[in-house]
């Protein structure tokens, strides 16, 4: 299973990240502790949305759907 996700920044609310992952529960821990040099100066982060896929490439492409401009409208209407 694959898992596409959304998480904002506690400090800096208007900082949000998406990211796809095979294992949520682990790349959640990570975010936190720095080791993505994307996220890493707004940490902490909480989770506030995600899907599964049960395949990667669609996972890959609805991440980069909502990474794009009418993604991004989206996400602001729909998910958050």
């Amino acid at each position: 299973m694959w898992y596409v996700y959304i998480i904002r920044s506690v400090e800096f609310p208007e900082q949000e990240y998406i990211g796809a992952t095979e294992d949520l529960k682990r790349r959640i821990p990570e975010h936190n502790a720095g080791r993505s040099t994307h996220t890493a100066k707004f940490k902490p982060w909480v989770l506030v949305w995600y899907c599964a896929f049960p395949d990667k490439l669609k996972a890959l492409a609805f991440e980069k759907y909502l990474k794009s401009h009418s993604g991004r409208a989206f996400t602001k209407k729909r998910l958050c």
